[in-house]
Order: C-alpha cells, then sequence, then structure tokens
C-alpha cells in the first residue's frame, strides 16, 4: 500500500504540524539529557499522522514497546507487557525505552476493562518515556490522566500540502496527473491525508494518467464532523458552505445546541453580537420544542439553520483569536440538583395523592405551603396529614416541628390508670414498679395495724389491772373500818 510505502521517516517528511514536530523535539532532547518529562498525549483526528509520528520518535530510541488499538488492553495484560516494560531498563541508550499506547481514548468494554487504571499507574510508576494517541481530546476515558501528560494537538493537514505531496507521489509512480484532479481530491479528504493517498492509489491502479473521469469511481467521502469542530466553526467562520458542512452531526440537537450557548461569549466580544446570536438560539429552541410537541421532525433543519449559520452571521467579523471552549455547564448543574429535585417529585407525589391533583399542579403550590410551615401547629398538622417525613419537611422549613408535649392529670381511678398507661417495654417496666410500691405500701399498713392492735390490747390489760387494783383496796378499806368500828 502506498500508505506505508511513503509513510515518513524523518521529522522532515512529516508534512503539516511545525509547533507540534518543534515541542516533541525538545522533549526527545530532555530524555536524551536524562531529564524526565510528562508523558506525550497526541491528540487529533484520524488521518493526520500521529501514529507515524510515534514511530518517528521511536526511532530516536534504540528501543520500544508499542500496543495497538487491535490488541486487547485490560488491566492484566496492559500490567504484563507495558508495565513489566516501564519497571525495567533497556541495554541501550542509557537503559531508555520509548513506551506506545495507541488510541487510548478507545479503552472500552470487556476486553478492557481496568485498562485507564493500569495506565494510570503505569504514568505514576513508570521510569521511561510514554507517548500515547487519542482522537477525541474530550473523550472521557482519558479525563482520569488526561491533566498528568503533555497533550500535543495535531492538526489537519493543509489542503495545498496535502496536494504538493500527491503530485510527488504521482511523479515517484510515474503516472500523468491534472492540477485540477489533484486539488479537487485533496480538498475531498478534508485533511485526511492518509484518506487522500488510498484515493489516489485506487484511481491510478492500472493507469498511466488520471483525469477528472477517474473522481466518479471515488464516492464523495462522508464526514461526519466533531461536535467541537462543527462549534469551533460555527463561532470561527462566516462562510456558508463550511458552515452547512460542519453541522451535519450525529449528535442530538439539544447538545449541540446546548454547547453553542455555553461558548457564545467566549468567543463573541461585542454585546449586540451576543444579543442577536441568542436570539437566533432562542429561534432554534422554539423550533425544537415544536418538532418534539408535533412529531414532525423536519423543523429540525431550522433548528440546525438558526443556531449554525444564524449564529455565525450574527458577528461583524471573524474572531483571530485563542478561545478555550467547554462544554455545556446545564448538565453538571442538572446533576448536582439531582437529589432535590427527587425530594421534591417524592414530596409531591404524596400531596397530590391527598389533595387529588396532578404532581405539577402540587408543585406550583409549594410557595404557598412554604408560608403556611412557618406556623408550629400548621406544620405539625399539615405534615401529619401528608405523612411527610423530616426530612421532607425540610423542603418548606429550614428548623424542625417543636411539639408541645400537654401535662398528664392525675387519675384516681384505678381503671383509668389501667387504661391511660401506654403499651411497650418501658410501660411493662413503669407497671412492675408499681406493683412493687404497692406491695410495700400494703405490707407497711398490715405492720401499722398489727403495732396498733397490740397497743390496743396493751392500753386495754393495763386499764383492766388498775381497775382490779382499784376494787381490792376499796374492800381492804371496808373491812379495816369493820374491825376498828365500834358498835
Amino acid at each position: 500500500m502506498w500508505t506505508e510505502k511513503y509513510r515518513p521517516k524523518t521529522f522532515d517528511q512529516i508534512v503539516g504540524n511545525l509547533k507540534a514536530k518543534k515541542e516533541i523535539m525538545e522533549w526527545i532532547d530532555c530524555w536524551k539529557e536524562n531529564k524526565p518529562q510528562k508523558c506525550l498525549l497526541l491528540v487529533g483526528p484520524p488521518g493526520t499522522g500521529k501514529t507515524t509520528l510515534a514511530h518517528v520518535i521511536a526511532s530516536k530510541f534504540s528501543d520500544h514497546v508499542e500496543l495497538n488499538a487491535s490488541d486487547k488492553r485490560s488491566y492484566d495484560i496492559i500490567m504484563k507487557t507495558i508495565g513489566e516494560a516501564s519497571a525495567t531498563t533497556s541495554l541501550f541508550n542509557n537503559g531508555q525505552k520509548l513506551i506506545i499506547l495507541d488510541e487510548v481514548d478507545g479503552l472500552h468494554g470487556r476486553d478492557d476493562r481496568g485498562g485507564v487504571r493500569a495506565i494510570n499507574r503505569i504514568i505514576k510508576e513508570g521510569r521511561h518515556p510514554i507517548i500515547m494517541m487519542a482522537n477525541d481530546p474530550y473523550s472521557n476515558r482519558i479525563k482520569g490522566f488526561k491533566s498528568k501528560c503533555k497533550v500535543i494537538p495535531i492538526r489537519k493537514v493543509h489542503t495545498n500540502s496535502i496536494t504538493a505531496l500527491l503530485k510527488k507521489i504521482c511523479v515517484l509512480e510515474g503516472i500523468d496527473f491534472d492540477d485540477a484532479v489533484i486539488k479537487d481530491l485533496a480538498k475531498r479528504s478534508n485533511g485526511d491525508l492518509r484518506s487522500a493517498i488510498n484515493d489516489l492509489e485506487v484511481m491510478a491502479q492500472g493507469r498511466e494518467k488520471i483525469s477528472s473521469n477517474d473522481l466518479d469511481i471515488l464516492s464523495q467521502k462522508d464526514n461526519v464532523s466533531n461536535i467541537f469542530d462543527s462549534v469551533r466553526t460555527v463561532l470561527k467562520s462566516k462562510t456558508f458552505r463550511r458552515i452547512k458542512d460542519a453541522m451535519r452531526l450525529e449528535e442530538d440537537p439539544n447538545f449541540v445546541l446546548e454547547l453553542i450557548t455555553e461558548n457564545i461569549p467566549r468567543e463573541y466580544e461585542k454585546n449586540y453580537e451576543i444579543e442577536k446570536a441568542y436570539e437566533m438560539i432562542s429561534q432554534a429552541d422554539l423550533n425544537f420544542g415544536r418538532a418534539f410537541n408535533t412529531r414532525d421532525y423536519t423543523y429540525w433543519r431550522y433548528t440546525f439553520d438558526f443556531m449554525g449559520l444564524g449564529v455565525a452571521l450574527a458577528k461583524d467579523e471573524t474572531y483571530k483569536k485563542f478561545a478555550r471552549y467547554g462544554t455545556s455547564t446545564v448538565y453538571t448543574l442538572l446533576s448536582k440538583s439531582r437529589s432535590k429535585r427527587d425530594l421534591r417529585d417524592k414530596v409531591a407525589a404524596k400531596i397530590s395523592e391527598r389533595l387529588h391533583t396532578s404532581k405539577k399542579e402540587a408543585i406550583s403550590q409549594f410557595p404557598y405551603f412554604e408560608t403556611m410551615f412557618q406556623n408550629d401547629e400548621t406544620a405539625y398538622e399539615l405534615a401529619n396529614y401528608f405523612d411527610l417525613e423530616d426530612s421532607e419537611v425540610k423542603l418548606f422549613r429550614s428548623r424542625k416541628i417543636k411539639i408541645k408535649k400537654s401535662k398528664k392529670k392525675k387519675s384516681t381511678n384505678k381503671t383509668q390508670n389501667n387504661k391511660s398507661t401506654p403499651s411497650g417495654l418501658y410501660s411493662t417496666t413503669k407497671s412492675r414498679k408499681s406493683s412493687k410500691n404497692q406491695q410495700e405500701n400494703e405490707k407497711s399498713e398490715k405492720s401499722n395495724n398489727k403495732k396498733s392492735k397490740n397497743k390496743d390490747t396493751n392500753t386495754r390489760k393495763t386499764k383492766l389491772k388498775k381497775s382490779a387494783k382499784r376494787d381490792v383496796n376499796t374492800d381492804k378499806k371496808v373491812k379495816q373500818t369493820s374491825l376498828f368500828s365500834f358498835k
């Protein structure tokens, strides 16, 4: 294949990306001087020369280990191959060996389970230069180690550079060509150099000359744009055809709309331009809603036109500055407020069930419930009526509901005491204590009664003895008087 036959072997042979090549050469020089550097992460669309750059870098080192996208890249496999290589030294080039990991953003599925964790460990514990490649710079799979790497973007190759290389290949292969055909072929590639070389090989197969008629052999390349490239094109360009091509996306229109909405103030500087751009966004959102409400998805074409061409033409001129675009903050805010929304829906379900209304109507009444819940007694009654828990009551008031405890009246009848006694373990212990006290009181009363009875009997006995002594003394006195009396 011509892609392998004409693959660059040195940095001078690589087309385009001059700034990236300079940074990579400085990185290699630092490693040569035994100055460890961060691992390289080459990020760019397919066909821009990332793998070729990695192989050219590998030629600067005497030894290298590579793990391709076609290989299984689970935790165990990566640690056995790359992990062991990163922990051992080489016999050449001061013991340094290059480690290459291709398409790290494609780690997914059962075969690649734990791959990201293994890469993080290798970056942390490795002692050798590491280079990785990825197609999508915003992939969630590379977020875990992207901050630990030196990210070098690899841009698409310019059309003029592709044209010059295709002409050179035709000369080396001895094929006659028309300049217009080569330029058209370079434009069709859309910056993908590998695709352009493959198309040229197909056109020139079995021929000594290529013409415009040979272009019919090739089908039009169906380019599906990257979502962030499309957002950048909308905000940076004013070319009608380029913007229309950029909006050919296989993404949710709502997500594209949110991204463009988020990045308008980061690119546009004039207030009236921002105002006009957001007016176009509102029109796009209006048509997006019509598509879902009417199930007539032809409205989507107006949605894409408003948020693409409408936003792009809202600016007076293109800004030639660097703007760091970001993802939509709407989804992060929604994820943070998910627990609050779940609590709101749960409370609305309880209230709507008791009031026989919809959840939407119940939620609309929440401001009135907040006012009513400020009163402790009303709050207590409403919470009981709607069967709300303490965590659900916090939706309407921040402080807890104070419950006033009523004083218990003393009951004289034993039947009332038995009825009013609470059930449960506490009540049983309390009743046991009361029964013990009753028994002790009864014993004390019995002992007191016995003592009082004994006292009564003793007092009676003493009284009887005294009365008997009095009777005896009276008899003695009478007898004496009779003895000494004179007749």
